[in-house]
């Protein structure tokens, strides 16, 4: 169906694995297990939820009815409440204890913060890739002198592969800064309406404690080491754009990567592949334009602009909630990780069957 908008990131650019991650089937699948484990979690801890109701829970995880939750939300005019329902309706035994003593931010921010850290470790298998081609493409042409340019005039004789170990030390801090982010990311858990565990606190008579296993269990079940320290109702959104800034620092790379390599083929030292029936330009069937590259620097820059909205909406956070960042994030985020993924990709295919012209580069030389 070509009749509505569609996202070219979706449709043209990021990978399969990257848009299943990110779809509301997935999302919703994961809503799911977070109701079905905090109530195991409550059984466990002795609040009135039966090992049926934990059963019928978790029998019903992927039997999504859309079009009834489509329905509740046309009514309610609120998508978790109406997913609830939903899920209510395909598991009745387990409607009355559903959602026990939880706030919407239990499914919405946990939920973002798996997608997240998953949506991360996507990248960073992808970034290994890419920087094991680099690797190999440094110490291939290592000793292949090359013209050395500083403020794009020659300057002296550099080789090759030192120049793309540049390229690759950009990569490498950028993989150190994701792998700092992942191992300090944490978890949300089930904190109430202003981040209190009050509700908890009263299902549990008091046994405050109980929250606080509860929490830590719920934090390992989903492969998180701890939950946030203080809250309000969310995630404090300082995450949100730590995750945005660790893109974009990739983004800055892959940049500065493919734009030299941009200014290389105009030379003819390098040439980024090029299909056997592909078509350089509609009027000049001799061109070899860079578009690979190019795409790479198109996207570079929406992503490094993307930023900044997880610099705004975390700044502009009032007292313990307000819903101005719902809207911003459910584009900003998502879109950053599959505009992040996509330049990867080309990064990969660009690097993988880069062309090094061994004989334009020596004329060079003596020019």
């Amino acid at each position: 169906m070509k009749e509505s908008y569609e996202s070219p990131l979706s449709s043209r650019y990021a990978s399969k694995e990257m848009l299943t991650l990110f779809s509301q089937r997935q999302r919703i699948i994961l809503w799911r297990r977070l109701w079905t484990e905090l109530a195991r979690e409550e059984m466990r801890l002795g609040l009135p939820v039966s090992p049926e109701q934990v059963s019928a829970l978790e029998d019903n995880i992927e039997n999504i009815d859309w079009d009834s939750a489509a329905g509740w939300e046309k009514k309610l005019k609120h998508d978790v409440m109406a997913h609830i329902k939903a899920y209510g309706e395909a598991a009745p035994a387990a409607a009355p204890i559903l959602h026990l003593g939880a706030t919407s931010c239990y499914v919405t921010d946990n939920a973002d913060l798996i997608l997240y850290r998953d949506g991360m470790l996507l990248i960073r298998q992808k970034l290994l890739n890419l920087m094991a081609l680099l690797a190999s493409f440094a110490d291939k042409y290592k000793a292949l002198a090359t013209p050395g340019y500083t403020h794009y005039q020659f300057a002296q004789t550099v080789t090759v592969g030192k120049r793309a170990c540049l390229w690759l030390q950009d990569f490498e801090m950028d993989l150190e800064e994701l792998d700092q982010l992942l191992a300090s990311l944490p978890f949300l858990g089930c904190r109430g309406t202003t981040g209190t565990e009050a509700s908890f606190a009263e299902l549990f008579d008091g046994q405050v404690e109980k929250a606080d296993k509860m929490n830590a269990a719920l934090a390992k079940t989903f492969g998180f080491a701890r939950c946030v320290s203080v809250c309000g109702q969310t995630y404090p959104r300082k995450l949100d754009s730590r995750i945005l800034n660790k893109l974009s620092l990739l983004a800055q790379s892959a940049y500065r990567m493919a734009q030299d390599i941009r200014l290389l083929q105009h030379d003819g030292q390098l040439e980024e592949p090029f299909g056997e029936s592909q078509v350089g330009s509609s009027a000049m069937a001799y061109k070899r334009n860079p578009m690979k590259c190019e795409r790479i620097c198109s996207l570079s820059r929406y992503l490094m602009v993307d930023a900044l909205n997880g610099t705004l909406t975390a700044s502009a956070q009032w007292l313990e909630r307000t819903l101005d960042d719902s809207a911003n994030r459910r584009i900003s985020l998502p879109e950053a990780f599959l505009a992040a993924d996509s330049i990867l990709l080309l990064c990969a295919n660009v690097i993988g069957g880069l062309k090094v012209n061994e004989q334009v580069i020596p004329a060079t030389l003596q020019q």
